[in-house]
């Protein structure tokens, strides 16, 4: 079977909330055996890969610059790119479904992005756009991911 890539996208800073959040969300990823993919830096990206890592997953980190070494200590792959935030189309671009966490103009900017490429995007306390899938907690995003896998796609707005 092929693997599944599920991008988690968010903000590069975080609240205590927000953190424990993408923190679980990693780890749930890892728990379906999907590999997790986000922006490899800081914040809502940082913590849901140490969730995949805490779950034995296994983590890509697709990075604004052209320094491996920046990514954070989560990440099993970092992928330099020296893109700055057009790196953020790849992140959207290559997963097979984007878990959209809160964050600012980047993160909306990946939420576009990977719209417009038809891929079924879930929102945990995000955005409200068009299009997002909704979740209420982990459990629920889970729930839309499973589906979702399942050729089952969740009804948006």
């Amino acid at each position: 079977m092929d693997k599944i890539l599920i991008s988690v996208i968010g903000g590069h800073k975080t609240d205590k909330k927000t953190a424990v959040l993408a923190e679980s969300m990693g780890r749930a990823i890892a728990q379906l055996g999907a590999i997790l993919i986000c922006g490899g830096l800081s914040g809502v990206m940082e913590h849901a890969a140490k969730g995949a890592k805490s779950a034995g997953g296994k983590t890509v980190g697709i990075l604004p610059g052209d320094d491996k070494n920046d990514a954070n200590p989560f990440i099993d792959i970092p992928i330099p790119t020296g893109l700055g935030f057009m790196r953020n189309t790849l992140v959207a671009g290559c997963a097979d479904i984007v878990v959209a966490m809160p964050g600012k103009e980047g993160t909306l900017s990946e939420i576009g992005f990977a719209l417009s490429a038809k891929k079924p995007v879930i929102g945990l306390k995000t955005w409200d756009i068009p299009g997002v899938i909704k979740a209420a907690d982990v459990d629920d995003a889970v729930r839309h991911i499973r589906r979702i896998l399942k050729g089952k796609p969740p009804k948006t707005k």
